[in-house]
């Protein structure tokens, strides 16, 4: 038997409010807030995965702490953007292995946004070998 992938929507709001232990007008407010965004069917009714009930029970968890739900909004902001962020930085690792993998004795460093210039091994690369990535935001 396969496993079930985690961010397939396919609970309804009962069932989902039910596994959360929540109201399901309460993940309405989720949903309009941006706390927790569910899936949609064609006809816009709302679709929860496994990893939606999982972030309702989470977001339960920091308001019985306490913590207000703009708060709780910025959290979660903030824990999408580091999956992004380490999806991004994966990324660059690959590109940097694959430019370095065809031009061999190349060196990569980078330029920050104040300039700083990284060199891994410290020493300045020549200009015939140097391969400088560079995304301008």
């Amino acid at each position: 038997m396969s496993q079930m992938d985690p961010d397939k929507p396919f609970l309804t709001i009962a069932a989902a409010a039910d596994l959360a232990r929540m109201h399901p007008q309460t993940l309405r407010q989720y949903d309009r807030m941006g706390l927790v965004s569910p899936g949609r069917t064609s006809g816009m009714s709302r679709r929860y995965s496994l990893r939606n009930v999982a972030q309702l029970v989470e977001v339960a968890k920091l308001s019985a702490e306490g913590v207000s739900l703009v708060a709780i909004k910025r959290i979660i902001d903030l824990e999408n953007q580091a999956v992004s962020d380490r999806q991004r930085i994966a990324q660059l690792e690959k590109l940097v292995e694959e430019l370095t993998s065809k031009q061999p004795g190349a060196r990569v460093f980078a330029v920050g946004d104040s300039g700083t210039i990284s060199i891994p091994s410290g020493k300045r690369p020549r200009r015939s070998t140097a391969i400088v990535l560079w995304n301008k935001r």
